[in-house]
């Protein structure tokens, strides 16, 4: 491997050498003053070359070709901090690198869907993407609590089937084909408590990219969407702490230096299940759940220069146990653990090596109720080496190579206790190449493919490359044409049936052999404007495809059958955003027209997904002395569902020996029509939120008040298949959370 990255280093850096003419690189790494916590996309801009960068994800920013033997001046600004100006020199041909601190101006930052921002790059090809920091995550719109997976819903393209679960689809797409990553490990389950709630806990995140589609090539496995978490490496100047606690959850955040690096412990458990049966209709479920993460860095450059060496590991887990013995129980957790080697040099590369592990199991004990006995598991270990590589002219060049060995076992009996034992494993062995063209102000190009060198699927129909494009065209100082295409694939799938009002969970397996890997393809096109600072247009249409959707056979009747056949999926739309930001004021606006049809044995159907309009408003002010607060408004056509056509008495005959004065053989039975032909009532409704800190010389606190569905609405979640009872969503209901700070 050493050999193979030498070689690789000596072919871009003589690649370099011959374009490269009496000019350096500035590498910067932009944090924290209090915590030394990495500040993502701060801006980094040197007025008299009129070049500039974002930082990354990491806190790095790179702006090459700078003429040397001259002095500059760097100016560095992110919101809600005070802008730093430095005088900088570069060395030709070498990377000359600044960390520079920032301090904090103790405000609150103004928006939750786009960083404010003094320089940004006018190429940059970041279609479908929402980039989302720590700071932001603090005034997300609150339910119980701040919680990532029910905000984003709030996005254009994002959809929801109620107040109840947090589960999210993103442009038509089922919720197992969203891709959940922490510190690049994969989370199977990521759902509390009936999927109410994210195993997610805020405090722990510094920063999110959210793919919405159209993602690059280093991203595989799933069809639609990519969320990628990276978590906190914890305050290198001092030990700190916090607590929370809610109508929910009490939740522990510790973190502090440790010799060359820090680390960080958080830890949130449910005492209460009030809040959580306002969700349920007053149904009385014992949920119980708890998470905890950590994460450990070290660097030292007497050990290896610029090198960032961590481990992190997330637990999590849920019990709904019923003391009535009718009533089944249900049991899952998550288990994770990586290793994440990150390394910067004297050339503008960077390159990361990780291994990881995930798993996953799952659950019901039907004790003596109906329910089926089920146990799931899923077992992932990973290999992953990617390497970046930017030019002086700011071109990119990125290769990688992911391995990953899943196992996957299902048991699941039926209605009479037979026994389905379904498992399977296999190896994911995938290259990844890209090409980023960002010479040019006016344009901006990432060309690239995924090539899958083996399969977790046996069936050898499988797609070995898997292309992707993504380009932004500027056409004017303040408008641009942006579009994606690619090629994804998936080869695991989940069992879940699209009538359950809450899935409890879903159970992971392989795609079957018999069955080629479900495929979809991304074709987006979008225009971005920004005439004035303060003001921003976006307008984005997409279509997707997909093709092989592994789906339950409903008409299975012989055991030779097979459990899965192949289904299609189509979805296209429709997405418009605005926003308005004069300090310390911000207006979002955004509206979404979709449209999603499933196809399974030529029968078309809508999913309960398919939602045709969404409005989505916010607004946000910042009073100063601690004082903000925020609004929110949602409105959603009609979901689909299959309407109840009637009822009659049908005879089961369970036990021909029982007295017929003891035992009447007749119960009800639901008469519905076409699945998902119906529509339900409009649903809208209007959160606010109140916040005030409070700062002493000892410790910081925090108080939110929150009221989710403000005037009330009565939203309809269901009808009951037994008795045509209508039941609702949320009602008037108000929450509170304070966090102590030290």
């Amino acid at each position: 491997m050493k050999k193979v990255l030498s070689i690789f280093i000596l072919v871009l850096t003589c690649t370099n050498f011959i374009n490269a003419q009496d000019t350096g690189t500035l590498r910067g790494f932009v944090t924290d003053s209090l915590t030394a916590e990495a500040l993502v996309y701060a801006n980094a801009y040197i007025k008299e070359l009129n070049k500039g960068a974002n930082s990354d994800s990491r806190g790095y920013f790179l702006i090459p070709g700078i003429p040397t033997n001259k002095t500059y001046q760097l100016t560095i600004s992110y919101v809600g901090y005070k802008t730093k100006t430095i005088s900088i020199r570069v060395t030709k041909e070498k990377v000359v690198q600044y960390n520079i601190q920032l301090q904090a101006e103790g405000i609150q930052l103004n928006t939750i869907t786009q960083i404010g921002e003094r320089y940004k790059e006018k190429n940059e090809t970041n279609v479908s993407v929402q980039r989302i920091s720590a700071r932001e995550i603090e005034i997300m719109p609150k339910g119980v609590e701040t919680d990532v997976f029910r905000s984003i819903k709030y996005l254009a393209g994002v959809q929801s089937t109620g107040d109840v679960s947090a589960k999210y689809y993103v442009r038509g797409g089922a919720s197992n084909q969203n891709l959940v990553l922490i510190d690049n490990v994969t989370i199977y389950n990521p759902f509390h408590a009936l999927g109410l709630f994210s195993v997610v806990d805020p405090d722990m995140i510094n920063n999110i990219e959210f793919f919405k589609g159209g993602f690059s090539a280093e991203y595989g496995g799933r069809l639609s969407s990519v969320m990628s978490i990276i978590t906190k490496d914890g305050n290198k100047n001092r030990l700190s702490g916090k607590a929370t606690a809610s109508f929910l959850t009490g939740k522990i955040l510790l973190e502090g230096p440790i010799p060359n690096g820090s680390f960080i412990l958080t830890g949130r458990k449910s005492y209460s299940n009030k809040i959580i049966d306002k969700f349920l209709s007053e149904k009385n479920i014992p949920v119980d759940f708890y998470d905890f993460s950590f994460k450990a860095n070290y660097s030292n450059n007497d050990f290896l220069q610029g090198a960032k060496f961590s481990v992190n590991g997330f637990y999590s887990g849920d019990k709904i146990k019923h003391s009535d013995p009718r009533i089944e129980d249900y049991q899952w957790n998550n288990n994770v653990f990586g290793f994440h080697w990150f390394q910067v040099g004297d050339s503008p590369l960077f390159y990361e090596l990780s291994l990881s592990a995930s798993r996953f199991n799952g659950k019901v004990d039907p004790k003596i109720s109906d329910a089926r006995k089920t146990e799931n598991s899923v077992e992932d270990l990973g290999i992953l080496m990617n390497f970046t590589y930017m030019f002086d002219n700011k071109d990119e060049i990125g290769v990688g190579f992911h391995i990953k060995q899943i196992k996957t076992s299902l048991y699941i009996e039926n209605d009479r206790s037979i026994p389905t034992d379904l498992g399977s494993s296999g190896a994911n062995i995938s290259l990844y190449l890209k090409y980023k063209l960002m010479q040019f102000n006016f344009l901006g190009l990432d060309l690239g493919t995924r090539i899958n060198l083996a399969s977790l699927s046996k069936n050898e129909n499988r797609t070995v490359l898997e292309p992707r494009v993504s380009l932004t065209l500027r056409i004017l100082p303040t408008v641009a044409i942006k579009g994606a295409a690619g090629i994804y694939q998936q080869e695991l799938t989940t069992i879940s049936d699209e009538n359950e009002v809450i899935n409890i969970f879903e159970p992971w397996i392989i795609s079957p052999d018999y069955l080629k890997p479900a495929l979809s393809k991304h074709y987006i096109l979008g225009l971005e404007t920004n005439f004035f600072e303060a003001f921003t247009f976006n307008v984005e249409g997409y279509y997707k495809k997909v093709d092989d959707l592994p789906l339950i056979n409903d008409k299975k009747i012989l055991p030779e059958e097979h459990d899965f056949i192949a289904g299609k999926g189509e979805s296209y739309g429709l997405e418009i955003f605005t926003r308005i930001n004069p300090e310390p004021i911000n207006f979002t606006a955004s509206y979404t027209n979709a449209f999603a049809y499933k196809e399974i044995n030529g029968k078309l159907y809508y999913p309960r997904y398919d939602i045709r309009h969404s409005v989505n408003l916010g607004l946000e002010i910042d009073f100063g002395k601690g004082w903000s607060t925020s609004f929110a408004w949602i409105y959603n056509s009609g979901l689909p569902f299959t309407q109840i056509i009637g009822y009659y008495d049908k005879y089961y005959f369970d036990n021909f020996f029982a007295p017929w004065f003891q035992f009447d053989p007749r119960k009800p039975y639901t008469i519905i029509g076409t699945q998902n032909l119906g529509r339900l009532p409009d649903y809208h409704r209007l959160d606010f939120s109140l916040s005030k800190k409070i700062n002493f010389d000892w410790m910081n606190v925090k108080f939110d008040f929150s009221i989710i569905n403000v005037y009330n609405r009565k939203n309809i979640f269901y009808f009951k298949r037994d008795t045509g009872e209508r039941v609702n969503m949320l009602p008037f209901l108000p929450t509170a959370t304070v966090r102590i700070e030290l």
